[in-house]
C-alpha cells in the first residue's frame, strides 16, 4: 500500500493528458452505466423492523397489508353541496386506474366538513410516484364547486411534498457551498486555478459516486437518501484530500525554493500527504461500513454512499491530481523561464521567501503555545471542557421524526393540520394482526371483540374499530384510532396498553394466535428500539476497528489507545450539543425547528459513524507529519509541536470547507438533516480547533517517546538524538 499513491502519482505525472482523460472516462462511464441500470429503490418490506415488521409481514401474507391512502378534504358552504362534492369526488377517483377505491363520505362531528378517503392501488412507498392524477382531481371538484373549499392530503401528496421541499433545499444548499468553498480555497492558494482544482475533483467525484450508487443499489436498496449522503460527504472529502495534497506539493516546492521539477515534487507529496490520503480514505470507508452492522436499510443506504464517494475521492486524488498538479508546474516552469533575467539575485530573493513560506506559521505556533508549554494544564482543560459538552448526552431521548415534524410550507401538510383539527380520532391508528388456524378464526373474531370493547371504555382510544379478514380466514386485522400525536406520551400509552394488557389478556386463550401490533406509533417505537439496541454493536466494532486501524498505519499501539479516546472525546461532544440545542427549545427561533423534545433516533448513530471517520481523517493527517519528523530523528517533542503547527493551516483550512458545506444542511426544512448539518460543522470545529491543537499535542508531549511504543523505529532515533548519535534521514 505504501507504494501504490506513488507509483500511481509518478505514471500520472508522467502521462498528464491520458490520466485526465482516463478519469472523464472513468466518470462518464460510472454515470453512463448507474443510469443505464438505474436505482434499485427500498420496497415497503425492506423497511420492516421489530414487532411492527412481523405484523405488517403476515398482514401481508393475508393480502391484508396496510394500503396508500389520500383524503380528500371539503368543508364550506351548505351541507347539500358538501355532500354533492363529496359524491363527484368519489366518481371521479373512482374512475382513475391508480384508485382502488373510495369509502363513503364522513362528516365531522360538527357537521362542519365531509371527508372522502381514497385507498390507492399498489405500495406504499410508490403512492407519491402516482398520486398526481388524484391531485388534478381534486382540483377539478375545487374547480366545480368555487364556494366550496376542497383540498387533498395523505401520505402520497406530503411524500411527495418532502421530497419536492428536499430537493428545493439541497439546490439552495449547493448554491451556498460551491461558491463559498471557491472563496475559502482562494483565500488558501491565492489563485484561481489552484483554488478551482480541489472543487471540480469533489464535483467530478461526486458525479461518479453517484452513478457507482445506482449500480451498488441492485445490492444494497437506496432508500432515498444515498445521493444525499454523497453531496455531503462528497464535496467533504473530496476538497479535503486534495487541499492535503496540494500543500503539500506547494510546501515542497517552496522548502526547496522553486529548484525541483514539477515530476519530483508530485512523488513527494504522493509519499507523504498521498499516502496520508490513502490512510484517511480507508479510515473513513471502515468507519462508513460499520454502519451495515446496524441492519437497517437506510442506514445500509448511507454506507454504501460513504463508502463509494471516499473510494473515489481517493482514487482521483491518486490518478488525475498528480497529473493536475504536472500540468501546473510545468506551466510555472514556463511562465519562470520566460520572465527569468540574466542576474541570479531574483532568483535568490524568492528562494528566502519560500523557505519562509515552509515554515509553521506564527499564529499556530502562538495557538499552540499553551500545549508547548503547559500540557499537563492545557489537556484538564480543554478535555475538561469537551466532557462537559459531552454531559448533555446522558438525558438523549430517541424517536423516531414522524409526519407531524414536516414543514408546514409543504400544502398537504397545512390540509393534513385542518383535517385533524376537524376528525381528531384520524390523527393516528393502531393495525392489529392475529394470525391463527382457519377452524380458531371464531374465537379470534370473540377475542378482537372483547379488545374492542376495552379499548372504547379507554379514553386513550376513539373512533370505530374496524374489522378485516384474508380469504382463508388465517388473518384477521383490527385497525383502532386514536387522536393523539405520534410521538405524544398518550400516543405511546395506547399502543402499550394494547401490547402489554388487552391483546395478552383476550388472545392467550386462542391456540396457536400469533399477534403482533403495527401502526404510526409502533412503527416509529419500534424503530427507535431497534436503533438503540444496534448502537452498542456498532460503537464496539467502531471503538476496534478505529484503534486496529491507527496501530497498523503508526506502530503504536498507544497512539491507537489515544486515537479512540480522542475520538470519543470529539465525537461525544458534538453530540452532546446536538441534545443541548435539538432537544430543548431555546435555540427553535435562532436555527428555525420546532423541538420535539428528542432526537430523531437515526441521527446519533450516523453522525457517530461518521464524526469517526472524519476524526480519522484528520489524525491520519497530522499524526502522519509527526511521524515523519520522528522518523528523520527529530526529538519526540519538536516532531510534536512541529508536526501540529505544520499541519495546523491546511487541517483548519479543511475544516472551515467542512463546515461550510455541512453548516448549509442547517438550512434545510427536513428537522433531521438540521441536526445532522449542525452536528457535523460543530463537531469538525471541535475537532479541527480543540482536539488537534490543544489535546492531541498535549497527550503527545505528556507521553513523549512512549507515544510510540512499541514501534522501535520511531523510538529508537529519539533515544539517539538524546545521545547524540542520530542521522536525519530523508
Amino acid at each position: 500500500m505504501n507504494e501504490l499513491p506513488v507509483r500511481a502519482a509518478l505514471w500520472s505525472a508522467r502521462h498528464p493528458w491520458r490520466a485526465i482523460a482516463g478519469w472523464l472516462m472513468f466518470v462518464v462511464l460510472c454515470l453512463g452505466a448507474g443510469m443505464a441500470l438505474g436505482t434499485r429503490a427500498a420496497a415497503t418490506e425492506d423497511y420492516r423492523v421489530g414487532e411492527a415488521g412481523r405484523a405488517e409481514t403476515m398482514a401481508a401474507e393475508g393480502g391484508l397489508q396496510r394500503r396508500p391512502e389520500e383524503r380528500v378534504l371539503i368543508s364550506g358552504g351548505d351541507s347539500a353541496r358538501r355532500d354533492a362534492a363529496a359524491r363527484d369526488v368519489r366518481a371521479r377517483m373512482e374512475r382513475l386506474p391508480e384508485v382502488e377505491g373510495a369509502a363513503r363520505s364522513l362528516r365531522s362531528a360538527d357537521g362542519r366538513s365531509v371527508l372522502v378517503r381514497v385507498t390507492m392501488r399498489g405500495a406504499e412507498l410508490d403512492a407519491q410516484k402516482h398520486v398526481d392524477p388524484l391531485v388534478a382531481q381534486t382540483a377539478a371538484v375545487q374547480s366545480a364547486y368555487p364556494d366550496l373549499r376542497v383540498e387533498e392530503t395523505g401520505s402520497p401528496s406530503v411524500s411527495k411534498g418532502v421530497n419536492a421541499q428536499r430537493g428545493a433545499d439541497l439546490a439552495l444548499s449547493e448554491a451556498i457551498t460551491f461558491p463559498v468553498t471557491l472563496v475559502v480555497l482562494l483565500l488558501v492558494f491565492g489563485s484561481v486555478l489552484a483554488a478551482s482544482v480541489p472543487l471540480l475533483l469533489a464535483l467530478s467525484s461526486i458525479a461518479a459516486a453517484m452513478g457507482l450508487s445506482m449500480i451498488a443499489s441492485h445490492v444494497f436498496p437506496d432508500a432515498g437518501v444515498g445521493n444525499n449522503v454523497i453531496i455531503l460527504i462528497g464535496m467533504a472529502v473530496g476538497v479535503d484530500y486534495s487541499l492535503f495534497y496540494l500543500k503539500r506539493e506547494s510546501e515542497e516546492r517552496a522548502r526547496s525554493g522553486g529548484g525541483l521539477a514539477p515530476d519530483t515534487l508530485v512523488r513527494l507529496a504522493a509519499a507523504t500527504s498521498g499516502r496520508a490520503v490513502v490512510g484517511s480514505g480507508l479510515a473513513v470507508i471502515v468507519c462508513g461500513a460499520t454502519l451495515y452492522l446496524a441492519s437497517d436499510v437506510i442506514f445500509s443506504s448511507l454506507a454504501t454512499g460513504t463508502i463509494v464517494v471516499t473510494m473515489v475521492a481517493v482514487a482521483s486524488s491518486l490518478t488525475v491530481l498528480p497529473a493536475l498538479l504536472a500540468l501546473m508546474g510545468r506551466r510555472r516552469e514556463r511562465r519562470r523561464e520566460r520572465a527569468r533575467t540574466p542576474g541570479r539575485a531574483r532568483w535568490g530573493r524568492g528562494a528566502g521567501r519560500s523557505q519562509r513560506e515552509a515554515r509553521p506559521g506564527r499564529v499556530w505556533g502562538a495557538l499552540m503555545g499553551p500545549a508547548g508549554r503547559h500540557p499537563a494544564i492545557t489537556l484538564a482543560a480543554s478535555a475538561g471542557a469537551l466532557l462537559a459538552l459531552t454531559a448533555p448526552l446522558l438525558s438523549l431521548n430517541l424517536s423516531d421524526i414522524s409526519m407531524e415534524t414536516h414543514s408546514r410550507e409543504i400544502p398537504a401538510m397545512r390540509v393534513h393540520d385542518r383535517l385533524i383539527a376537524a376528525y381528531p380520532e384520524l390523527r393516528l391508528s393502531h393495525q392489529v394482526v392475529v394470525q391463527a388456524g382457519a377452524a380458531e378464526a371464531g374465537q379470534v373474531r370473540q377475542a378482537l371483540n372483547e379488545v374492542t370493547r376495552r379499548t372504547l371504555a379507554d379514553r386513550l382510544f376513539t373512533g370505530e374499530p374496524q374489522v378485516r379478514a384474508s380469504a382463508d380466514h388465517r388473518i384477521t386485522v383490527l385497525t383502532l384510532s386514536a387522536p393523539h400525536r405520534r410521538d405524544s406520551p398518550q400516543g405511546i400509552a395506547s399502543l402499550e396498553h394494547l401490547r402489554d394488557d388487552y391483546l395478552p389478556a383476550a388472545l392467550a386463550r386462542v391456540p396457536g394466535a400469533e399477534w403482533a401490533v403495527s401502526g404510526d406509533v409502533a412503527r416509529l417505537t419500534d424503530y427507535a428500539a431497534h436503533q438503540r439496541g444496534k448502537l452498542p454493536l456498532v460503537l464496539t466494532t467502531l471503538l476496534l476497528v478505529t484503534f486496529a486501524m491507527t496501530v497498523v498505519l503508526f506502530r503504536s499501539v498507544v497512539l491507537g489507545l489515544l486515537g479512540v479516546a480522542l475520538n470519543l472525546l470529539s465525537a461525544g461532544s458534538a453530540l452532546g450539543l446536538l441534545v443541548l440545542v435539538f432537544q430543548g427549545s431555546w435555540a427553535e427561533g435562532l436555527l428555525k425547528f420546532e423541538s420535539t423534545g428528542s432526537i430523531g433516533s437515526r441521527v446519533p448513530l450516523f453522525l457517530l459513524v461518521i464524526l469517526f471517520g472524519l476524526s480519522m481523517d484528520y489524525q491520519v493527517f497530522v499524526l502522519s507529519r509527526i511521524r515523519e519528523a520522528a522518523l528523520r530523528g527529530v526529538p519526540t517533542r519538536t516532531a510534536v509541536l512541529d508536526g501540529v503547527a505544520g499541519s495546523a493551516g491546511v487541517v483548519t483550512s479543511a475544516a472551515v470547507v467542512m463546515v461550510t458545506v455541512f453548516s448549509s444542511f442547517v438550512f434545510l426544512h427536513l428537522i433531521e438533516m438540521k441536526q445532522i448539518g449542525f452536528v457535523l460543522a460543530a463537531g469538525v470545529l471541535l475537532d479541527a480547533f480543540v482536539i488537534r491543537i490543544l489535546v492531541l499535542p498535549s497527550a503527545m508531549l505528556l507521553l513523549g517517546d512512549a507515544s510510540w511504543w512499541p514501534s522501535r523505529r520511531a523510538r529508537s532515533r529519539a533515544l539517539d538524538v538524546r545521545r547524540g548519535s542520530a542521522t536525519p534521514v530523508g
